[in-house]
């Protein structure tokens, strides 16, 4: 009797449709909204007129919370509130109108409302308590960059989100822009020996996100490399934040943070067939070179593809694993400009410290 409780538990959890109703959209629901994404991913699922990856889902329910440590939240929640509660209320056809968010009080209103949940919060610092009430309450849980805001939090919420058996994962939209997302299988390319990638890196971040503000870079760095670092060295100056990192397969990854100067975010490729630049985010995969920029801009619709995916019953598209590996390759970074440039390696940050 108790290994049939068990296998109805892992259905109702693993389910495409948590709420085991084919004909009902997977209630979503929002935990934190001062960041703009949250505003996109409403406008991607509660479209009326969905369709494909996108039908079936519908965001039903958020709760605006803000950091008074983290500049301008107060007054961002005030305006993405205004913009989410906005979608799709004033077609001419009413059938055209989707039911509108529903501000709620708390997290635990919330959670009695939905079926899975985006945090959305930009204070990585309060997503480990976020989290857990999420997780216990069994919910699919998507965490908007960053997972959280070091690497301790972030071994807490993987670790708790293994315990409880619920889906879980994290990852900065860049992952899934087209121009990088297919730089691993490039035609011109061939098999991926190294990439130097460069980004933004804000001298003036606030605390809450000093230790993860390479992220969006080192995401692009691991999305056309693959996990498998082992190794990282890190040079800073006034005007660059330069980490080089070695695979365990000898391979060679380089980030160039970007301090002064022009902001742009991409990579060049070294291949076993070629050399090529991996675009400009949002855009397609270049050819023969030529970077295209009058395709469909995908800023955030790769992310929103995987997420609706998830949200139905799909896995977890970036392992756990490698999220980690991120993070300890931060942290060796981090380790090795306070030694001047030393070579550090990486640590399993699932492992017990000794």
């Amino acid at each position: 009797m108790k290994h049939i409780v068990w296998i109805v538990a892992a259905v109702a959890i693993l389910s495409p449709n948590p709420r085991g109703q084919a004909s009902e959209p997977v209630r979503i629901g929002i935990l934190g909204f001062d960041n703009y994404q949250a505003v996109e991913y409403v406008q991607f699922f509660n479209n009326p007129k969905a369709e494909g990856d996108f039908a079936g889902l519908r965001v039903v329910a958020a709760y605006p919370v803000t950091s008074a440590e983290y500049p301008e939240s107060a007054e961002l929640t005030e305006k993405w509130k205004k913009q989410m509660l906005g979608l799709y209320q004033s077609a001419t056809d009413p059938k055209d109108n989707a039911p509108p968010v529903q501000m709620v009080g708390s997290i635990d209103e919330l959670l009695k409302l939905c079926d899975a949940v985006m945090i959305w919060s930009l204070d990585g610092r309060r997503h480990l308590e976020q989290a857990t009430a999420v997780l216990k309450a069994r919910k699919r849980l998507f965490i908007g960059r960053p997972l959280a805001a070091v690497p301790a939090d972030a071994i807490a919420i993987m670790k708790l989100a293994e315990a409880m058996k619920v889906p879980c994962w994290s990852c900065s939209q860049h992952r899934y822009s087209p121009g990088f997302f297919g730089m691993r299988n490039h035609p011109e390319v061939g098999q991926v020996l190294g990439c130097d990638v460069y980004g933004g890196y804000d001298v003036k971040a606030t605390a809450a996100d000093q230790f993860t503000r390479s992220l969006h870079s080192i995401e692009t760095m691991y999305t056309i490399m693959g996990a498998g670092c082992v190794r990282v060295s890190c040079t800073s100056s006034p005007t660059v934040e330069s980490i080089t990192a070695v695979w365990v397969d000898g391979r060679v990854a380089t980030y160039r943070g970007i301090k002064t100067g022009a902001v742009k975010y991409s990579a060049t490729v070294f291949g076993d067939k070629g050399v090529s630049t991996a675009g400009i985010y949002g855009h397609g995969v270049p050819v023969k070179g030529i970077v295209p920029t009058d395709d469909k801009y995908m800023g955030y619709g790769g992310l929103a593809i995987e997420l609706a995916k998830f949200f139905k019953g799909g896995e977890v598209p970036v392992k756990p694993s490698e999220t980690l590996e991120i993070f300890a390759l931060l942290q060796a970074a981090e380790e090795s400009r306070a030694q001047n440039g030393a070579v550090v390696p990486l640590k399993n940050l699932l492992e017990p410290a000794p």
